[in-house]
C-alpha cells in the first residue's frame, strides 16, 4: 500500500483528492491549519485505510520538520506528495497591491511548497522512488490583469517543478504539474475575503469541481512507472483563458 501525503487537505481540491485516494486504498497523512476538520476528515476516512494527520502551516519550516518527524513508523515512507496547499488574496493592481497579501501568497505557494518538498524529498532519492504532484494554477500558465504576484507565485510553481522533474530525474523520481482554471472551492472566499465579489465568481457557468481535479490526480498517481504525466492544464468548457469565460444568465 503506497502512502500519499497531502497539503492543504481540509478543503478544496485537496478534501476532494484524500476522499477520492481512499477509495482506492492508499495510506493517507494529511496535512492542513484547521486541527478539527482534519480530526473530522480522519474519522470519515478511516472507514476505508489508515488515516493519519497532521496541523501545520506550511510556512513554518522548524515546524514541519518536527511533525514529519513524529509520524508514526507505518506512515514514515512518503511515496507520492501531493502538494496542494496555496492561496490567493485580493485582486489589485500592483501600484495598489497589500504587502501582507503579496507575503502570504509567496510564503505558501512558492517558499511553502519548498518546505515541504525539502522534507520529504531526501528520502524519495535514498530510495531512488517517488512522484510529487504540485498543485499550480491557469495562472502559472498566462498572466491577468491585477493578478500579478498571484500570476508569479503560480509561475514559479510551473518553474520548480520542471527544476524539479530535472533535477530528480537521476533518481527515477517522477514530478507532476497539475493547472486548474477555474474550480469551484472556497478560493474565492479566501481571495476576496468573503466579500460580495467572491459570490460572482462561479456564476453564468459551469466551473471546473474539486471532485474533478481528484481524479485526474489520482489518474496521474495510477499511470505505469515509465509514463509520468509531466504537465497539465485543465479548464472548464466554458473557460478558454484566463479572462474569457462564457458565461449566460437567464
Amino acid at each position: 500500500m503506497k502512502t500519499v501525503l497531502i497539503t492543504g487537505a481540509t478543503s478544496g481540491i485537496g478534501k476532494a483528492t484524500a476522499y477520492e485516494l481512499a477509495k482506492k486504498n492508499f495510506r493517507l497523512v494529511l496535512c492542513g491549519r484547521r486541527k478539527n476538520r482534519l480530526i473530522e476528515i480522519e474519522k470519515e476516512l478511516s472507514a476505508f485505510t489508515q488515516v493519519t494527520c497532521l496541523c501545520f502551516d506550511v510556512r513554518e519550516q522548524e515546524i514541519i520538520e518536527q511533525q514529519l518527524s513524529s509520524l508514526p513508523e507505518d506512515f514514515c515512507q512518503i511515496d507520492v506528495l501531493i502538494n496542494n496547499a496555496g492561496n490567493a488574496h485580493g485582486l489589485d493592481p500592483v501600484e495598489t497591491g497589500v504587502i501582507d497579501d503579496w507575503d502570504a501568497m509567496m510564503d505558501i505557494n512558492v517558499k511553502g511548497l519548498l518546505y515541504v518538498s525539502r522534507a520529504i524529498i531526501p528520502q524519495m532519492t535514498a530510495r531512488r522512488s517517488g512522484h510529487i504532484i504540485n498543485i499550480g494554477s491557469s495562472a502559472g500558465k498566462e498572466v491577468y490583469p491585477k493578478g500579478a504576484v498571484y500570476c508569479a507565485s503560480k509561475h514559479a510553481v510551473v518553474a520548480l517543478t520542471t527544476g524539479m522533474r530535472m533535477d530528480l530525474n537521476p533518481y527515477g523520481i517522477k514530478v507532476t504539474s497539475i493547472n486548474p482554471g477555474l474550480v469551484e472551492t472556497e478560493f474565492s472566499k479566501v481571495r476576496f475575503k468573503g466579500g460580495k465579489q467572491a459570490d460572482n465568481v462561479y456564476k453564468g457557468y459551469k466551473a471546473l469541481q474539486a471532485e474533478d481535479i481528484a481524479e485526474i490526480i489520482a489518474f496521474a498517481i495510477s499511470r505505469p512507472n515509465h509514463v509520468t504525466i509531466a504537465d497539465l492544464l485543465v479548464f472548464p468548457t466554458a473557460q478558454a483563458s484566463s479572462t474569457i469565460v462564457k458565461k449566460e444568465f437567464t
